[in-house]
């Protein structure tokens, strides 16, 4: 039987793929892995409680596009960390935004543009579902460098006015990932004026959104209600980094009336709906912001931790927002996979190159000199592995 052509030019994934690096090489002592971005904070205290009360509901099918109760909480939610009203009715939960990061490409990308196949705009480097959701709906992946030289922000505004007519989709993440970097509120106005004037929409990825350094990113949805452009814009977002309940597969998606009614309907056919104690706990963990204080807070001592031991290297930038550090790797040493290896023999950190979570283009990979480092351990081990990074990389050589 023939294998579909449009997945056969994935690259292998990025953990599977590092894995192969270092296969049989024997890290040094006390390995210490910086390679995924999975909180290791503590879960909100209420999160047992809730479950326990409702455990029964596991035996009850869940509303797919979430409970009143929890709708109700993330627009409550929204309201207040964004200052602007998105009634529940343009909400819908999600089994974590991966899934909906995906099947909104499916339900709202379509089959030809200004009368031809049509492209999403991915940043590069990028969280590669995108680029799965563009293979899936058979669009063109147009992969914009998001480098030093733009502020680690893709320029889409740069492309050939030819091109953004074809555009369906362009996905956006603010903080990025992997390089931290917020789009400011002007970044925003240019890009969803863009948007509206060569009729495409945006998904705004925000998932890392409150965990930031010195003031909250502006959202993307807040920035196109005020210019009155709603409908440009579905913004995702979720517990994962948020709360520290990455294994609760919780999130949601909202934006204009239709765009939403469509990604709902699609996933009552298609999606997995959150079980209803996973609801609750989810309700309860939008209302309350003083575990998210207490986490950022957490974060903001590693931001410290790292500029103290790393301010000094070449080429350091400190993180705007996320839990990621993005290293360029000494040209002597070679590119990201090279440093990888070297670190994990020689000083048993276990990082992910760079080039893992980017595409090469005419324009090379952007992601080929660079290593990312995941700040979730505590602030104590994070500062022993940081040294240890240090030492191999950029003093010992």
């Amino acid at each position: 039987m023939a294998i579909p052509e449009r997945f056969s030019n994935l690259p292998e994934y990025a953990f599977p793929r590092l894995r192969t690096l270092l296969a049989g090489i024997s890290p040094a002592a006390d390995p210490v892995v910086m390679t995924i971005g999975e909180p290791r904070h503590a879960v909100p205290e209420f999160t047992g409680r809730i479950m326990a009360e409702s455990i029964a509901e596991f035996g009850k099918y869940p509303p797919n596009e979430g409970t009143p109760e929890l709708l109700a909480a993330i627009s409550g939610w929204i309201g207040r960390r964004h200052g602007i009203e998105v009634e529940p009715a343009r909400i819908t939960s999600l089994n974590g935004t991966r899934e909906g990061l995906f099947n909104a490409a499916l339900a709202l990308c379509p089959e030809t543009k200004a009368g031809g196949r049509p492209a999403i705009l991915i940043p590069n480097p990028f969280y590669q579902v995108y680029a799965v959701a563009a293979a899936a709906v058979g669009a063109e992946p147009v992969f914009v460098p998001a480098t030093e030289e733009s502020g680690f922000l893709p320029r889409f505004s740069e492309l050939a006015p030819e091109l953004l007519d074809r555009v369906a989709i362009a996905y956006l993440c603010s903080p990025a990932n992997p390089q931290g970097s917020v789009a400011p509120e002007a970044y925003l106005e240019e890009l969803i004026a863009l948007a509206d004037r060569h009729d495409f929409l945006i998904f705004s990825d925000e998932c890392y959104s409150e965990i930031w350094r010195d003031a909250p990113p502006p959202g993307a949805l807040a920035v196109a209600t005020r210019m009155g452009l709603a409908d440009r814009v579905v913004m995702f977002n979720s517990l994962s980094k948020r709360s520290n309940l990455p294994g609760l597969r919780s999130g949601f998606a909202a934006g204009g009336k239709a765009q939403i009614a469509q990604l709902r309907r699609l996933r009552s056919y298609s999606g997995a709906p959150l079980s209803l104690p996973a609801q609750r706990v989810s309700a309860a963990a939008w209302a309350d912001e003083a575990h998210v204080d207490e986490n950022r807070a957490l974060y903001h001592q590693k931001y410290a931790v790292a500029d103290r031991i790393l301010g000094n290297t070449p080429g350091y930038r400190s993180p705007q927002g996320g839990f990621f550090l993005w290293l360029r790797v000494p040209a002597h040493l070679g590119t990201g996979e090279d440093a990888a290896k070297k670190l994990w023999s020689e000083a048993g950190i276990q990082v992910l190159p760079g080039a893992y979570l980017s595409r090469d283009t005419a324009q090379g990979n952007p992601g080929r000199d660079y290593i990312r480092v995941a700040l979730v351990d505590p602030a104590g081990p994070t500062e022993a592995a940081l040294i240890r990074l240090k030492n191999c990389l950029y003093e010992g050589g």
